[in-house]
């Protein structure tokens, strides 16, 4: 039913933010009180609004290093201060409107409306989701818990610590816990619209988030935090409202992202769409050219027996264009095109068509090509008009996160899991797949570091949703792994010596120039170590907008800005 969600929520805010002529208009900033805000159905059409700030398709990875296009200035540390910042501006936004439907439900009378706890919960989630943007990028914030007018005093109030920014953050989704529905109990016609096991998942993670920052940096209140993402992630793990997809038993994992997916019992969250109403050309902005795993990516997949690349006998090397995807974890080539196979992809929506790992159309390219996302449909793969013709949702919290958010909570609280709850988490995401359990056992026996191997599991699991910088962050190896030279696939094998390939393709990695953009070994370099910087004293967070502190100089500026 998601047709009727999304169909509701445009028509919605087609009301509220539509115009019309030769009437006297109430103000165009609010929403008129002498007509609003008598009904759980005028709440809900102002909740409706809030859903424009759930984050849409984008390439995030590129900021960190397992994906690249050309070079990035947060992955290689060259962004500067900027006047203005939409991922300031965008979330303050949206926290006035949801401070509006709080306040304007505060002020009913007794007896109103039973179902307007609801949407007023929503507003909550949402103003925790809002102020957790700014907080995942900015460290403590202002904290505005009202609407303020020009003359409000608030307007110039300091930066809250971090402490009381997570706190409030999650305060607020504890609370919108509380009056929001399960899973189960929402109609039909409601599916997509934010539940309990949504909050309690984003609680999860923004604890999980707080905590590894903590512990990281030797925060005592670290434990606090990661016990509240434990408790909640069990929560949701024990609330039998979710489960992995596994409607297309070994390539489950594969039609997850795309169109067969949409509704699966995984998604907790997600940004709707739908073809004819809103929808989008996310696979046209990946195609070959745009959003490129890297070699750090590659290289992370186990091979099939569970091991590293490093340690395992079955790992077939580089001798071939398909040798290194050869006997490893079936995600890696759900994740990433095998050279030489056919594929439906945009612009060509009738017959499949070969894709060999180069574009030479880009400076610079990694030779690996992005699967995850690429649609399966003939029609979903046709360009259209300028390419929006794909109506799969973009999958914010799924099921398979929570998983992991539970596994690695308990991992950095205690120093150790048990197998029991690594088959209660990790081993589940791994049997999708088909591959092998992890026990203690295994990792003691193979010379193994179990916190290695559950960051490895999340970074394999999520590769190219767009967890990869905040996880460097907070684990505090960005200052190790960022300044890294981003590479490629090796090219000084002999099926890249020749100047054409099968097809009658030209090879343009036989180039000298390309021979020559190589490390010793004939991997790719698409950018040099030398180009890439991550300084630890102030990279860790972003820096505030100048306009903002000319504006409020009772802000600071973060560290180092």
């Amino acid at each position: 039913m998601k047709y009727i969600f999304v169909k509701s929520l445009v028509v919605s805010l087609l009301i509220i933010c539509g115009c019309t002529k030769n009437l006297d208009l109430a103000p165009q900033d609010t929403i008129s009180d002498a007509t609003f805000w008598r009904t759980a159905d005028e709440f809900k059409l102002a909740a409706n609004n809030l859903y424009l700030s759930l984050p849409v398709f984008n390439r995030d990875d590129l900021e960190s290093d397992i994906a690249f296009e050309v070079p990035n200035a947060i992955s290689n540390g060259t962004y500067q201060l900027t006047e203005t910042a939409s991922s300031w501006n965008t979330p303050y936004i949206y926290i006035r409107r949801c401070n509006n439907i709080i306040g304007k439900a505060a002020q009913l009378e007794k007896g109103a409306d039973a179902s307007i706890p609801q949407y007023v919960a929503e507003a909550r989630f949402f103003r925790a989701f809002n102020y957790w943007q700014l907080f995942r990028m900015y460290g403590g914030v202002p904290i505005v818990d009202e609407v303020l007018d020009i003359a409000s005093d608030a307007l110039y109030s300091t930066r809250a610590d971090r402490k009381t920014t997570v706190d409030f953050i999650i305060n607020d989704l504890q609370e919108a816990a509380n009056n929001l529905p399960e899973q189960k109990n929402l109609a039909a016609s409601d599916n997509g619209r934010i539940t309990k096991g949504a909050a309690l998942a984003l609680l999860a993670r923004v604890a999980l988030f707080e905590g590894t920052w903590g512990k990281s940096r030797g925060n005592t209140s670290a434990t606090q935090y990661l016990d509240q993402a434990i408790e909640n992630a069990k929560l949701v793990m024990e609330s039998n409202q979710y489960s992995l997809f596994s409607a297309k038993g070994k390539d489950s994992y594969r039609y997850l992202f795309i169109e067969e997916g949409d509704d699966a019992s995984e998604n907790i969250l997600a940004r709707r769409y739908q073809r004819d109403i809103v929808s989008h050309g996310y696979p046209f902005s990946i195609d070959r050219t745009c959003y490129l795993p890297t070699k750090k990516l590659a290289d992370m997949y186990l091979c099939s027996d569970g091991l590293p690349i490093t340690k395992s006998t079955m790992f077939e090397g580089y001798g071939s264009m398909r040798a290194e995807y050869q006997n490893r974890d079936p995600r890696m080539t759900m994740t990433m095109v095998i050279p030489e196979n056919k594929i439906l992809r945009p612009f060509h929506p009738i017959e499949p068509v070969a894709n060999y790992p180069f574009y030479p159309q880009k400076n610079g390219n990694t030779g690996y090509i992005t699967y995850k996302y690429m649609s399966e449909s003939a029609f979903g793969n046709n360009a259209g008009d300028n390419g929006q013709s794909h109506d799969y949702d973009h999958r914010l919290i799924r099921y398979a996160e929570v998983l992991l958010i539970y596994a690695e909570a308990l991992f950095e609280k205690n120093g150790e899991i048990s197998d029991a709850d690594l088959d209660k988490s990790i081993n589940l995401i791994r049997a999708r797949v088909s591959m092998p359990s992890v026990t203690n056992a295994f990792i003691e026996n193979n010379n193994l570091n179990m916190r290695e191997e559950i960051r490895r599991e999340r970074s394999i699991e999520l590769a190219l949703e767009g967890f990869r910088y905040d996880d460097l962050r907070r684990w505090k190896t960005a200052e190790t792994e960022l300044p890294n030279a981003i590479k490629g696939i090796n090219i000084k094998i002999s099926a890249w010596q020749v100047p054409t390939l099968p097809g009658g393709i030209r090879n343009p990695y036989s180039d000298e120039t390309w021979q020559k953009n190589t490390d010793e070994n004939g991997f790719i370099i698409c950018e040099n170590a030398d180009a890439r910087t991550f300084d630890p004293n102030r990279h860790y967070l972003r820096p505030l907008p100048t306009r903002e502190i000319l504006i409020n100089p009772s802000l600071q500026q973060n560290p180092g800005w």
